[in-house]
């Protein structure tokens, strides 16, 4: 059935907004990173690969996360990919709060306490994750590598993302990155959790005027 417009649709842009999620969302990122290598039962690939590197020269947590990060975006110099504020700020507000967070909580040695900081630390991660995707401000390193990998060789995102984790897990892993239950639980819950948040969360243009027919 064809539609017939009535009035153009004329879109508005919060700024302010979308930077406040922005910030947000890479905030609570950093606390549910810290909340998950501190519960002690395995962490998310990359993370296993950030624990890893720490162990073996000694930086903290955070500074070897926005070192790795600035790595990977060395790496999208041929993948053409650009950055936006969000992957700067991606950058600096995580690996920033991640040592901040570790600071006040420490490594959990009771099951219990360690279970909750994994539940915790998985549905905090799934929430700051589509905050921050959600306000659409530029992708983080990692997911632009993901993206750029994808375009320049034709494979798909998924295919692509699976070989990028395969191999900083087992790399993190060789170096002494905790792989464990959490590691599972991560990979099988993030992606549905992200992506049933990002649909109350991911920033839409508000419209004026009566929508089109």
């Amino acid at each position: 059935m064809a539609q017939l417009e009535l009035h153009p649709v004329k879109a508005t842009v919060d700024p302010a907004r979308r930077f406040t999620q922005l910030i947000g969302g890479l905030a609570l990122y950093g606390a549910s990173m810290a909340m998950l290598t501190r519960a002690g039962l395995g962490l998310d690939p990359w993370d296993v690969l950030h624990e890893g590197v720490m162990k073996q020269v000694g930086l903290s947590f955070g500074l070897v996360t926005g070192l790795a990060s600035l790595v990977v975006l060395l790496l999208w110099i041929p993948l053409r990919q650009r950055p936006g504020i969000g992957t700067v700020a991606n950058v600096l507000i995580i690996s920033v709060t991640v040592d901040a967070v570790r600071l006040v909580l420490p490594d959990q040695h009771d099951l219990f306490w360690q279970v909750v900081l994994l539940v915790g630390g998985v549905v905090l991660n799934a929430l700051a994750t589509a905050t921050y995707v959600g306000a659409r401000l530029g992708p983080g390193p990692r997911d632009g590598l993901m993206t750029g990998l994808a375009a320049r060789t034709g494979w798909s995102v998924r295919l692509v993302r699976t070989l990028i984790e395969i191999t900083v897990l087992a790399g993190g892993w060789l170096l002494g990155g905790t792989v464990g239950l959490g590691t599972v639980l991560y990979a099988v819950s993030i992606g549905p959790l992200t992506q049933w948040m990002l649909g109350y969360l991911a920033w839409r243009p508000r419209s004026r005027g009566p929508a089109a027919g």
